[in-house]
Formats: C-alpha cells, structure tokens, sequence
C-alpha cells in the first residue's frame, strides 16, 4: 500500500496525480480544468468587452451588450456582408465573360470544322479497293494516339490550383452569443438601479454588489435570476416578476400594460458553484500516446 502524498516518489504504483502531472509536463492527452468564478461574467457585464456596461442594451433573447460595442460590431458586419458581396459580384462577373468566351469559341470550332469538312470534299467517286502509299492504316490514328497518354504522373495529368467558388453571401447580421437575426431596432436600452445612486460610476464598479431590484430592492447577482421590462427597461428579479408583475401585466415604472414578449429573461453567468446549471469545465485536447 503506498502512502497517500503528492510528492511519494518511492511508491511502487502510479498514482493518479502522478499521472496528471506527467500529462501536462509531456505536451500529450486531455486536459481538464475546473474554472473558478473568477472566469464567469458577471450579469451585468458586456457579452463582447466582458466589461460592466455603461451604456448597456439588451436583446430579445437577453445577452447583454455595451451599447458602443455592439454598434462597432453591427457596423463592421455589414461592412464585411458588402466586400463579400462585391466579391460574388466580381466573381459573377467573371463567370459570364467566361460563359460567353466558351459559346464564342464553340461556335467558331463549329464553323472551322464546317469549312474542313466542305473542302475535303472531292468531285469524283473513290475506288475503296484502290489503296494508295498515302492512306491510313484501319485502327487508332496518330492523333488519337497522342492523346493517349502513357502514364498519370505526367505534368499535363496534375491538378491545377483552380479558384474557390464565393457562395452568395448573407446580408443578415446576426448576435454573437445566440447567433440569431439582430436589428439595430432590436437593441432595448437597460437602465439598472444603483445601490446608492450618490456613488458615481467608478466607485459603482468596485463595489461587488452595484445594483438592486427595481421594485422590491432585493440585491442583484449571478446567483439572483433577473428580467428586463422593455417599455421602461428596468431589471427586476424573476420572482418580482411571477409574484407581483403577471398578475396586472403593468409595468410598474410607467404604467403601461405588458405582454410575454416585453418581459426578456437576463442571461446571466455562473457562480463558480456546481448548481448554477453552467458549465465550468474548459477541456483541451491534444495528441494522446498510445501503447
């Protein structure tokens, strides 16, 4: 029985942390760590600068963006969408010049193989018996024999480097987290309530708990499910919302009536802890060694 220590170095079994620390010292196998809640987003945090918002604006399926950072994106996409098409256009282009090429050239092998034919053409009748010092042999001409290649390594048999076919590109711009449609119309502007709204913004970030519930000021976090009301965009809890906003359907900043779709579900990050239903682990796979 070998001891139970990190560093036994006399066991004669090779133990499981031996192994671990032999994977990630040789380069090969898979490796899995658990992340800490150190590498979670928190909810109120950018979903592309991974920062808290300043700005922040939220989408119909609840990712959570900063304002200036999802206009860059949108922009930059629609920009790519348009060199992309430029490009099919161009590549269109060159396909229908090619097209006509190909007919152009068709069409004058025809008429040349025509004109052939037309003086080839001899007045008086051929004895077929009569065979002159001159005529082909029955069977492959040489021409055909050319063409018949003795081996498949030859240069003229290689593959050539052909272009790649551009698919016609998408003009839709789409989230980068739920990868769904998104319109600059879509974005729903988010207004979060301080804890202590005499504490300026760089004084907010430093605090771990910044903001509460609209209406019951219940403190806001990654463990606490949230939803944001589109007519005033305000952040309440989920269960604000099942316990005092569905029975009315009101939005209880301004007043006015609700329906299911102007209640969005804030996604939100884990909280380093098995249960929030997140998935923590990062996996890398790399060459495995086998006997």
């Amino acid at each position: 029985m070998t001891r139970h220590g990190k560093n036994c170095t006399a066991g004669a079994v090779y133990t499981y942390h031996e192994k671990r620390k032999d994977t990630a010292a040789s380069g090969y196998g898979t490796q899995n760590v658990r992340l800490s809640k150190d590498a979670v987003k928190d909810f109120d945090c950018c979903c592309l600068s991974l920062q808290p918002c300043k700005d922040p604006v939220v989408t119909p399926d609840g990712y959570l963006y900063e304002k200036e950072a999802i206009l860059e994106y949108i922009l930059h996409q629609k920009k790519e969408i348009a060199r992309q098409m430029k490009a099919y256009e161009k590549q269109k282009n060159e396909k229908k010049a090619e097209m006509a090429e190909l007919s152009k050239a068709a069409k004058e092998s025809q008429v040349k193989s025509f004109l052939d034919k037309e003086l080839s053409i001899v007045s008086k009748p051929l004895n077929p018996f009569d065979r002159q010092s001159g005529d082909s042999q029955p069977g492959p001409s040489s021409g055909e024999k050319a063409k018949q290649l003795p081996s498949f390594w030859i240069p003229s048999l290689t593959p050539e480097a052909k272009t790649k076919a551009i698919p016609k590109p998408d003009k839709c711009v789409y989230c980068p987290m739920s990868r769904n449609p998104l319109k600059l119309k879509d974005l729903i502007p988010v207004h979060f309530t301080p804890v202590d709204p005499s504490v300026d913004r760089v004084g907010l970030i430093n605090r771990q708990d910044r903001y509460v519930c609209a209406v019951t000021r219940d403190m806001l976090g990654n463990s606490v499910p949230c939803a944001v009301l589109r007519p005033s965009g305000s952040v309440v809890t989920l269960e604000c919302v099942e316990k005092l906003i569905k029975k009315d359907m009101v939005d209880p900043m301004n007043g006015e009536k609700l329906t299911d779709k102007d209640i969005i579900v804030l996604q939100r990050g884990g909280t380093g802890f098995a249960g929030s239903g997140v998935e923590l682990e990062a996996k890398k796979s790399r060459p495995v060694m086998q006997a």
